[in-house]
């Protein structure tokens, strides 16, 4: 188990991560907030004892091509975790509905149906502040869970 504390995350009884392999596919739209989110993961996997050499970063354009990203680089079987990492933001449309839902059920198909795990990161939020807030802001970072939940899994 990990003694590790990383800002006010606390970070004990987390098992330690030493030896493992982590793949973070991170969306570059809404970058600044995609970026801050892979940051935290990585920080947290590090903390963890992960090598900064076994974190392997994937660009993909956007949250919807998270599914084929993930999945890609999970059939690989290099990784012991994936972390699809995104921000989709309430527009005027219904473009955020079709993208959420098509994201989330593709990252859930591809636990359903995949030897690696693929921890879902994407932030679905109403305006920009909201995922300010949780990707570093008020709300910590929630690639810092994202990193827990990947270590855990990894372990299964």
């Amino acid at each position: 188990m990990a003694t590790a504390q990383r800002g006010s995350l606390d970070l004990s009884g987390i098992p330690s991560a030493k030896g493992k392999r982590f793949a973070l596919v991170v969306s570059e739209w809404n970058s600044h907030i995609t970026d801050a989110l892979a940051q935290g993961a990585r920080d947290t996997l590090e903390a963890l004892g992960v090598k900064p050499s076994d974190i392997e970063d994937f660009a993909v354009p956007g949250s919807f091509e998270l599914i084929h990203g993930c999945k890609m680089v999970s059939a690989s079987l290099e990784f012991d975790a994936v972390i699809a990492i995104g921000s989709v933001i309430r527009g005027e449309t219904a473009h955020f509905d079709f993208v959420c839902q098509g994201v989330t059920h593709g990252i859930a198909e591809l636990n359903a149906h995949g030897k690696v795990p693929v921890i879902f990161c994407v932030l679905t939020d109403d305006h920009e502040q909201q995922s300010l807030d949780r990707c570093g802001g008020k709300l910590g970072n929630k690639g810092d869970e994202a990193a827990i939940a990947a270590v855990k899994m990894a372990q299964f």
